[in-house]
């Protein structure tokens, strides 16, 4: 494995906050996450940007309901610029949508490789926050666009098998990465209290099992519940943005609290009492 994968850049690119969004399994509402948490934080006044980071299996378009001309494949092969790509989805951010598909991109090249962090660096001075929406499990290109992340946000559900993944992928993501924490999003929750609940079994278990680079078990850090709510599957059949349509309904509330968290913890925190980042 590359040494890329192995440790996340000390300090990859100056501007942006890069947040990468995964998860150990698809079909847990990670795209999903990351485009209302986009919007979330879009409202809270930061430059957003959502890069579809699943290079072959690539759905932000359709959970979107755009109809891009131009993608990520084009800007790689140089068939276009990066401004022609960059798209404005609603809700107030700007989106970077790859290609479906592509055989090419479904494992890591030091071309694929070159071609993505070129495309990050020159994101980087726009915008205050690029979300990575990277796909799901550990194939060696999601822990790519994990490893250019300063922060992970991990999306599991309820179920024994999301968690069980979400485990895998967060033991790969401290032993390979050396992350010393994560932060955790529990979607799809029955009760209030249970994702937190979840995160703390979650993390009993990496105690015993699981240790980073400095001899201590990664930290998780709970930063949200989103409850099962009837208005989030309606909105993802519509194909519309659940913070646009329905802001009002307790999902999007719970997005809305998440997008605050990050945004006075990782984002913003000289703007609420000089709080640093760093976990100790």
């Amino acid at each position: 494995m590359s040494d890329v994968l192995k440790s996340p850049p000390a300090a990859p690119f100056t501007g942006a906050k890069v947040l990468a969004v995964t998860s150990g399994k698809g079909g847990v509402g990670k795209t999903f996450v990351s485009a209302n948490l986009a919007a979330a934080l879009a409202k809270r006044g930061h430059r957003v940007l959502v890069l579809d980071a699943d290079l072959g299996l690539a759905n932000l378009d359709v959970v979107l309901n755009l109809h891009p001309k131009t993608t990520l494949h084009d800007v790689f092969t140089g068939k276009a610029t990066l401004d022609e790509a960059i798209v404005k989805a609603p809700g107030g951010f700007s989106v970077l949508l790859a290609g479906s598909g592509m055989v090419e991109y479904s494992r890591l090249t030091p071309e694929v490789r070159d071609e993505f962090m070129d495309v990050l660096r020159s994101l980087m001075p726009r915008y205050d926050v690029v979300i990575l929406d990277t796909g799901a499990g550990i194939s060696d290109v999601v822990l790519f666009a994990v490893s250019l992340a300063s922060e992970v946000l991990v999306v599991a559900t309820p179920e024994p098998t999301s968690l069980t993944d979400a485990y895998a992928a967060i033991k790969v993501l401290a032993t390979q990465q050396k992350r010393q924490h994560v932060r955790m999003i529990i979607n799809q929750t029955a009760r209030p209290g249970d994702g937190r609940a979840i995160t703390t079994q979650l993390q009993q278990v990496l105690d015993r099992f699981v240790t980073t680079g400095s001899g201590r078990s990664v930290r998780l850090i709970h930063v949200g519940d989103i409850p099962a709510d009837p208005s989030v599957r309606e909105a993802v059949m519509r194909r519309q943005l659940l913070l646009v349509n329905v802001p009002g309904c307790p999902a999007a509330l719970a997005i809305s609290e998440v997008a605050r968290k990050l945004d006075e913890s990782v984002i913003s925190p000289s703007e609420f009492g000089g709080r640093k980042t760093t976990v100790p």
